[in-house]
């Protein structure tokens, strides 16, 4: 088991450095085969590691010393559990598939560039797993660094873009932001506790020794860092641009893995969550406004990855709202079927841009459904189980997230079910902008669509059939006696939840309620957009459309004055400054020399004289001047 669970770690690594430095001499079915072949070993030994895990429970294995100070030490530790069992599964298989898809899609790159996608996608994999694997914080953050170099390097990696490279760049400072939080919080475990060991950190003994202000900055800290992971106001804006990246890029980094590291960590570290109130709230806060703004923005994009994007925006906020209300295992729950529907829509809207000769600009679509069924089909289950109808995987999740909701506040109830009639009629919007009513691109674009190749849409059906099937794995009981079995297999790391106090009655009520409403905003997408006609926008729709003028404000308040600051650091203190020391040592150095060298003028009387008037000096002060 020790060496397996290395082994999963390690095939990935192995996937880089082969498809890293093959590039130029593999051939790309070479390559891709490499980079596909070692995630499905790793999914494999994933699966036989979850086995392990129902039967033998948590383990935890130090393979060495990593940092070793005195009596301080941090071993390099890896940790297979419940809850990184999910997570293996998660990561290993939708990267899978997703790597699969990518295999085709980027086939028009040239052999050098496709090896260094697929090094690149490998890498990305092998960091995500060290994440989820690490036995300790510093193993963890490991990986944190590492998944988010990757996204610096996947957005960028169309690098003749200054565009691509500036959403890379934005990427990679936004999430240092949120890292500096994470960092300080591990210094503030060290200085407390003098480890970073998940297993000692949790127990009873050095949860005594905090305050309870330790516990609270501590977890606040943590969630700055989960912030700006997993795109938390005030820290989303990259996420958006992020798109920048190819379409598989998107699904894996942006939609499956990458963005619920947050999600995972306040997981992981429930213990100290559910000893700080204050956090919970704040995080509640965080994360419903964070749903309810990025939903509303979604209303009026226009570019189809940007619609997802900030549609993953809103998912990952009731994510948190979740981790808030102390619903740990519903969060959860939500990470594992928002994966499949999400990847699935991400690699739906890849096919179209696909079919549309790379135009993503919704308004140019339409009438796609007659040449795209198989897109069409698969797109239109992640629709459905992205609202939340019944009873695709979506549906449970998220009614799981509404009941601890409504069990904590009927207010949080409302603005939350809000949030999701804003989530079906934006994805609608799309649906049906996209596969409905008459073409409205160019004559040469509707010449050239055609259905993605098989490479492409075995991972859609593969992922529209886990949107389909994926939320039985946490049905609630008043369905099936014994229900809920991912809170039950997940219980022995975030403990067993007090059950809703809500009654079987008002939980049908509830769901009954919300899928009504539902449907009906699904109904009002459909009259709205099926015949869709250009209209202009109203000033509203247009600061929506702007997203609320949040990247304008970043750039005036935060952005501009830290430019001008530089500039003035450069012009003045650099320049006027610095360099003007720096070169006045060396002319100065430069003119001494000059007249110094008048001295050496080969006279020998010269240099007799000058050493009489030396010697008459030093006698002189060492016989009248010195004390």
């Amino acid at each position: 088991m020790k060496e397996f669970l290395m082994l999963i770690l390690l095939l990935p690594l192995l996937g880089f450095f082969l498809s890293g430095l093959g590039r130029k001499t593999f051939h790309k079915k070479t390559i891709s085969a490499i980079s596909c072949g070692v995630i499905f070993l790793s999914f494999l030994l994933s699966y036989f590691q979850f086995l392990d895990v129902v039967k033998s429970g948590v383990v935890v294995f130090d393979y060495f010393n990593f940092i070793k100070v005195g009596t301080f030490q941090i071993p390099f530790s890896l940790q297979i559990d419940q809850l990184s069992s999910v997570f293996l599964l998660i990561i290993t298989g939708v990267g899978f598939l997703i790597h699969v898809y990518s295999a085709s899609y980027m086939k028009a790159e040239s052999t050098e560039h496709y090896g260094r996608f697929f090094s690149y996608l490998n890498l990305f994999i092998f960091f995500m797993l060290l994440l989820v694997l690490g036995g300790n914080f510093v193993i963890l953050f490991m990986g944190w660094e590492g998944v988010g170099l990757c996204s610096y390097l996947l957005i960028g990696y169309w690098f003749k873009n200054n565009e691509y490279n500036y959403a890379a760049r934005k990427a990679f400072i936004m999430n240092r932001i949120g890292d500096l939080g994470f960092l300080i919080a591990i210094f503030w475990l060290i200085a407390k506790l003098d480890t970073t060991s998940f297993s000692i950190i949790f127990s009873s003994e050095s949860l005594a020794k905090l305050s309870s202000f330790d516990i609270t900055a501590i977890t606040l800290l943590l969630f700055v860092g989960a912030t700006g992971k997993s795109a938390q106001i005030p820290l989303y804006t990259w996420l958006p641009d992020a798109m920048a990246g190819p379409t598989p890029v998107s699904a894996l980094i942006h939609a499956a893995t990458m963005v619920t590291a947050g999600i995972y960590l306040v997981a992981r570290c429930n213990v100290l969550y559910s000893l700080a109130p204050i956090t919970q709230t704040v995080i509640i806060i965080i994360g419903l406004s964070t749903a309810i703004l990025a939903a509303t923005i979604a209303l009026k994009q226009n570019d189809i990855k940007k619609i997802l994007a900030y549609s993953t925006v809103s998912q990952l906020g009731y994510m948190f709202l979740a981790l808030g209300l102390g619903a740990y295992s519903a969060a959860v729950f939500h990470v594992l079927t928002h994966a499949f529907f999400k990847a699935l829509l991400f690699l739906g809207s890849g096919s179209v841009i696909h079919a549309m000769s790379g135009d993503q600009d919704i308004r140019n679509m339409g009438g796609l459904s007659k040449q795209l069924k198989i897109t069409y089909a698969t797109f239109l289950i992640g629709c459905f189980a992205i609202a939340g109808i019944p009873p695709l995987s979506g549906f449970f999740s998220k009614d799981a997230i509404l009941l601890s909701a409504f069990e904590k506040s009927p207010v949080l109830y409302w603005l939350a079910l809000v949030g999701a009639l804003l989530t079906a009629f934006y994805m609608f919007r799309l649906f049906f902008l996209t596969f409905s009513g008459k073409f409205r691109g160019t004559k040469l674009q509707k010449e050239n669509i055609h259905e993605s190749p098989m490479a492409m849409t075995i991972p859609l059906i593969i992922l529209a059939v886990l949107s389909i099937v994926g939320g039985f794995i946490g049905i609630p009981e008043i369905f099936i006696h014994g229900g809920d079995r991912l809170s039950q297999f997940l219980s022995p790391v975030i403990g067993t939840q007090n059950k809703l106090s809500v009654s079987h009655t008002t939980e049908y009520l509830l769901m009954g309620l919300s899928t009504i409403f539902i449907i009906a905003t699904i109904l009002l997408a459909q009259k709205k957009f099926t015949k869709y006609q250009p209209t202009s926008e109203s000033k509203l729709g247009k600061l929506i459309e702007n997203k609320w003028l949040v990247d304008e404000l970043y750039n005036k308040i935060m952005v501009n004055p830290i430019n001008q600051l530089a500039r003035v650091l450069n012009d003045v203190f650099e320049k006027s400054g610095i360099d003007a020391v720096v070169n006045g040592v060396g002319k100065l150095v430069h003119y001494s020399s000059r007249q110094i060298r008048l001295l050496q003028n080969g006279l020998v009387g010269n240099y007799i004289l000058l050493m009489i008037i030396s010697m008459i000096i030093i006698f002189t002060f060492q016989f009248f001047l010195k004390k």
